[in-house]
């Protein structure tokens, strides 16, 4: 098999459930083995953006917040959604986010790539940011969101991600990003 064969067939699929944000298809397939099962998937209505702004003095801000689907609280970097369906542009989203989350405008926005999040159930897609040259503004989360915003040393922030503090995926991703950009 060649490296961009398409392994899989699908023989139908399904939309079973779909809200403003999420699509969830069942899909009939042929496997890579040729025989028939099933696959579901996920797919994200907009894609993922991840900031981690670092200012003059070496200090980066998370965000907590209590997750619905997880039950529990969450330390992360300032993350949001890109409205794909409005054609935003995912450095401009980035941009809100951070102002959303956290108050904070950056001068200087270096791209640190792309990941997918969970690729063996979704599709979700997200781009990761460094934000530098920092002015505090004033913070306006979404009336769902209650956040508390922390600053932090980047090397405290490290440590969260290494000993286990910081486990959202994408925050992570970022954060390893970073550390090796700047190590």
């Amino acid at each position: 098999m060649e490296l961009h064969d398409k392994p899989w067939k699908t023989l139908s699929k399904n939309t079973v459930y779909e809200n403003p944000w999420i699509r969830i298809e069942h899909h009939e397939v042929i496997n890579p083995n040729q025989k028939e099962g099933i696959y579901g998937l996920v797919h994200f209505k907009n894609t993922a953006v991840s900031i981690f702004p670092l200012d003059e003095e070496g200090n980066t801000y998370l965000v907590g917040q209590y997750r619905y689907t997880l039950d529990a609280y969450s330390w992360e970097l300032p993350e949001g959604g890109c409205l794909i369906q409005d054609e935003e542009i995912p450095l401009e989203a980035a941009k809100r986010e951070l102002e959303e989350e956290t108050g904070l405008h950056a001068q200087e926005w270096i791209a640190l790539g792309t990941c997918y999040l969970s690729n063996s159930v979704t599709d979700e897609k997200a781009y990761m940011f460094l934000a530098k040259n920092l002015q505090q503004g004033i913070a306006a989360p979404e009336e769902t969101e209650s956040l508390i915003v922390r600053k932090l040393p980047i090397q405290e922030v490290f440590t969260m991600a290494e000993t286990g503090e910081i486990q959202d995926a994408l925050s992570l991703l970022t954060i390893l990003k970073v550390k090796s950009l700047i190590s």
